[in-house]
């Protein structure tokens, strides 16, 4: 019986760490990738709860280390809003908002060019290419809506100057999470092969670059990816300039 019992935890636990690390089971669109949907039948739910109750304990550890990431960004924002106003974190909250829908918005209309002027050039012709384009060519189409935008919490930041002494180059992390539906279906007949229609909650981690006085959107990563960043030590110099050239302080 013991035997029996260890095994059932054992094949649980290995079936958890599948389903959790399991590229398919992610959300991260625009990003490519589609949620596969799993947990919204009544027995993926009670697996959902089931694995909450098992991984608790790393969850937990996740919560906490996240809580101080954001305390001590939000500190290192502060101080650098008093410097240069592209810090003040009610303006860069808005910003992130407005690129989140934007660049969704764009998502939507399989055309990321929409959003060029809120993503690094690098980014939006990545996203074209490797995913609208491609899915384009195998006739699937992307259904992307968000209903919601919930907390954004910056987990890390990097301040940077630039020869001209502006703050040009700076790098912001952020975890954001959304209430959206998200599926890949064929052209066509309107298949899904992908997701699930429904709306969700979801966490993106979105990397925000300061390019000529703002901020635009150079990479979209996975939820899971928000404990790295958050472990990361925020790159802010002790030693801050009285006034970041060309911009005025609050």
């Amino acid at each position: 019986m013991t035997m029996k019992k260890n095994f059932f935890w054992y094949a649980l636990l290995i079936v958890a760490l599948l389903l959790l690390f399991s590229p398919d089971t992610a959300l991260a669109a625009p990003g490519g990738k589609i949620v596969s949907g799993l947990f919204k039948s009544t027995w993926g739910k009670i697996l959902l709860f089931v694995l909450c109750i098992i991984f608790s304990p790393i969850i937990a550890y996740v919560l906490v280390r996240e809580h101080f990431a954001q305390k001590r960004t939000l500190k290192l924002l502060k101080r650098l809003a008093a410097v240069d106003p592209n810090f003040d974190w009610i303006r860069l909250k808005d910003r992130v908002t407005d690129c989140y829908h934007r660049v969704h918005a764009a998502w939507r209309q399989e055309d990321m060019s929409e959003a060029s002027e809120w993503m690094t050039g690098w980014y939006w012709q990545n996203q074209q290419l490797a995913f609208l384009n491609q899915w384009e060519r195998d006739g699937l189409v992307n259904h992307c809506r968000v209903k919601s935008v919930g907390k954004i919490r910056p987990l890390f930041l990097r301040y940077e100057q630039d020869e001209s002494g502006t703050s040009n180059g700076s790098r912001l992390v952020v975890s954001i999470t959304a209430n959206m539906e998200d599926y890949l279906a064929e052209h066509a007949t309107g298949k899904i092969v992908e997701g699930a229609k429904g709306y969700e909650d979801t966490e993106h981690v979105w990397t925000f670059d300061l390019r000529d006085g703002k901020w635009v959107v150079a990479n979209i990563e996975e939820g899971s990816m928000s404990l790295s960043y958050a472990k990361l030590p925020s790159e802010v110099p002790e030693a801050l300039p009285a006034r970041v050239a060309g911009q005025t302080a609050d």
